[in-house]
């Protein structure tokens, strides 16, 4: 199965939500093997893993046939940024945006002029060198900056986060917003889940895309129908030990 030919931000623009999973292991058979089972999406997590930039590329390289590669940062720097998208993928994910200003630098950082001031370079996003001036006049419309948002002081804002021009999508993160409200893991309080609500809220009002991290499929299906379109079921780890775990406490159960 080969991904279509319309880029990551245009398909993103469809009502159809993306599925995808997220990858935490460096090694490019995991995510060929997540890329052939049909996950049109990898959300690639250089947050909170061991996967640097150099495996992220080339887990893109590895799934670029059928799905999508998108990076989740391990901050919101000027650095980080442009190293990721000069790796070729079709996105980025910028942790812990908590204001406006955060917003807008993200901009500034992953659009070229004039919606930003993304640095210009030469790597395998340009087809080092071979698509250099087609990729630098289309990059803008169709390589997806993504803001997650995962504190109560995003939330606070929230409304004028999505109005900037450039915010392509939103990804909430509700275990980190839970903590920043006194309530780590606390996902399902009242609370939580009135900050979540006016996160989604305004990303309807704006018709900006959101979506959410989600533990299975019957969480992903809440999710979906609460509107989100950029879905994440999973981990590589999670299906790697889920699976592994049942089976053994099945065998166990026949000779216990």
């Amino acid at each position: 199965m080969n991904r279509s030919a319309i880029s990551f931000l245009e398909r993103l623009a469809h009502k159809k939500p993306l599925i995808g999973t997220l990858v935490s292991t460096s090694q490019t058979e995991v995510a060929e093997a997540l890329s052939l089972c049909g996950f049109e999406w990898l959300f690639i997590d250089v947050e909170h893993s061991v996967v640097d930039m150099a495996a992220a590329q080339h887990i893109i390289q590895a799934v670029a046939p059928r799905s999508y590669g998108v990076i989740r940062l391990p901050d919101n720097s000027t650095e980080h940024v442009k190293k990721a998208l000069d790796t070729g993928c079709d996105g980025v994910i910028v942790p812990m945006i908590k204001s406006v200003s955060d917003a807008e630098r993200a901009v500034s950082f992953a659009k070229y002029a004039p919606l930003g001031n993304r640095s210009v370079g030469l790597a395998r996003a340009q087809a080092y060198g071979l698509n250099f001036n087609d990729y630098l006049s289309s990059a803008n419309t169709k390589i997806a900056l993504i803001l997650q948002i995962e504190h109560i002081d995003a939330v606070e804002h929230v409304e004028e986060i999505v109005a900037i021009l450039g915010v392509d999508a939103i990804f909430i993160g509700p275990y980190d917003l839970s903590a920043s409200m006194g309530l780590l893991g606390q996902t399902s309080a009242p609370e939580v889940v009135e900050a979540i609500g006016r996160v989604r809220q305004a990303c309807r009002n704006a018709k900006v895309p959101c979506g959410a991290f989600c533990m299975t499929a019957n969480q992903a299906r809440d999710e979906i129908a609460g509107g989100g379109r950029l879905i994440v079921l999973g981990t590589d780890l999670l299906f790697m030990t889920g699976n592994a775990k049942a089976a053994l406490e099945s065998l166990a159960l026949e000779h216990s």
